[in-house]
């Protein structure tokens, strides 16, 4: 667990609270605390973050965590391809609200990519994609029989 301190003025126009919120939404956050503090340069909002590093979140100079880029499935598959994709997407999505789990918990955007991109969709195929099919039959079985 690491902690980080921010500090925020009160007359802030936006600018420090961008800051502490970008720094939220790129790390796993514990607890927040915050304070009103008032000293002799004004009232500020004093926030101590206890948080853990996203893993494999890498460190800039400015100590901001970067951003994976999202890759475009309809510029990186075959027309076919994607439109498969985007009907296993939707199968994902029911299965996913079936279990009440979120829709990645099933597969994976990639994974699902490399589902979409088989000549045939069978459990056999599907056992060499890295995914939770090769745990999980009944996802696999369903995704090969939708399609």
């Amino acid at each position: 667990m690491q902690i980080k301190l921010f500090t925020i003025p009160i007359t802030d126009d936006g600018k420090e609270a961008e800051v502490l919120n970008q720094f939220l939404r790129g790390n796993k956050v514990l607890a927040v605390e915050q304070q009103l503090v008032n000293n002799g340069g004004g009232a500020s909002w004093c926030f101590c973050v206890r948080y853990l590093e996203r893993a494999g979140a890498s460190r800039s100079v400015t100590g901001k965590g970067t951003k994976k880029d999202k890759v475009d499935y309809k510029d990186s598959l075959e027309p076919a391809v994607f439109a498969r994709f985007n009907e296993l997407r939707k199968i994902r999505k029911e299965v996913a609200v079936a279990a009440s789990v979120p829709a990645y918990a099933v597969f994976t955007d990639a994974e699902l990519a490399q589902v979409a991109a088989l000549p045939e969709l069978t459990l056999e195929a599907m056992r060499g994609i890295n995914s939770p099919t090769n745990r999980n039959n009944n996802v696999g079985f369903r995704l090969a029989r939708s399609s």
